[in-house]
């Protein structure tokens, strides 16, 4: 029975390009692409056959390491990790990808029947076969979703990332003034990052005053407040003096019927406004000397 196990597992090492080639032009078979697609694909063709061909390799090696199931999952699995991931930075579906699994198990089961059936070999080998590469496929088929959902993940989260460090731009207008846009609502998330950024850019940008304009919030509540309040007494610990514009009438009534206090928290109608009282104080410190 061992042997048996051992002949079928060097048959699909043997065959193991020619299994590949029937498993991928079976499953290309139907795929429709552009002319410009067929171009791109033909340049990775070669290594995605590679990739096919290795796979089916270590269902030849499971078999005849048949008595090392944990090395042999371990195997399955990182190739699942890393083919998981090969897919998913070309941009392939996952649903598209995992129809691959079909065609794998197709052909590997018609050379192992053609060579059981050439060899006489008895039927309890065939059950033994089928209780090894099933739960292989399966193992295949979960770690490579699981690398290909981590990915996924990754990526969205480097991308929102990005997204909230664009959405914090303190921009320089003159010698030691900078300006603060924010646009949208602000999530915890993002009032963690507009301390962070906020102080870390006026120390950069070496700000003496800062102006944040929040024409763009819609909505605020007594956690956008506080947030604001906290970058705002941050700010004034490293010397940046804080002037909020832009704060839309319905925002207005309801900071004040939150019973929110901008006492002490220097407000003008526009950037416009906010601009033109630091030219004055610039002008009034020089006609001073100071």
């Amino acid at each position: 029975m061992n042997n048996d196990l051992k002949l079928l597992g060097e048959m699909i090492l043997e065959k193991k390009d020619e299994i590949a080639h029937n498993v991928h032009s079976d499953r290309m078979s139907g795929v429709q692409m552009s002319e410009n697609e067929k171009r791109e694909f033909q340049q990775i063709e070669a290594h995605i056959l590679e990739i096919r061909a290795n796979f089916i390799g270590l269902f030849g090696e499971a078999l005849i390491e048949h008595m090392d199931k944990e090395r042999t999952y371990e195997k399955i699995f990182n190739w699942g990790r890393e083919t998981g991931e090969y897919f998913y930075k070309l941009g392939v579906p996952l649903d598209e990808a995992l129809k691959d699994t079909s065609y794998y198990r197709t052909y590997i089961w018609k050379a192992i029947e053609k060579e059981t059936a050439s060899k006489n070999m008895a039927a309890s080998t065939v059950f033994d076969v089928i209780h090894m590469i099933d739960p292989l496929l399966d193992q295949a088929v979960y770690s490579f979703s699981l690398s290909y959902v981590e990915f996924h993940q990754k990526t969205l989260e480097n991308a929102k990332n990005a997204f909230m460090e664009l959405s914090v731009p303190v921009v320089p207008l003159t010698k030691g003034v900078g300006i603060l846009p924010l646009i949208g609502n602000l999530d915890t998330d993002r009032a963690h990052l507009l301390m962070e950024t906020t102080l870390n850019r006026s120390v950069e940008l070496k700000l003496s005053q800062l102006i944040l304009d929040v024409s763009g919030v819609m909505i605020v509540d007594t956690m956008v407040a506080n947030q604001l309040f906290k970058v705002i007494d941050a700010l004034s610990l490293t010397g940046v003096q804080t002037i909020i514009t832009g704060i839309r009438p319905e925002v207005a009534q309801t900071m004040v019927s939150l019973g929110l206090n901008l006492a002490g928290i220097k407000t003008m109608a526009n950037l416009q406004q906010a601009f033109d009282d630091i030219q004055l104080m610039k002008i009034s410190k020089h006609a001073k000397g100071e």
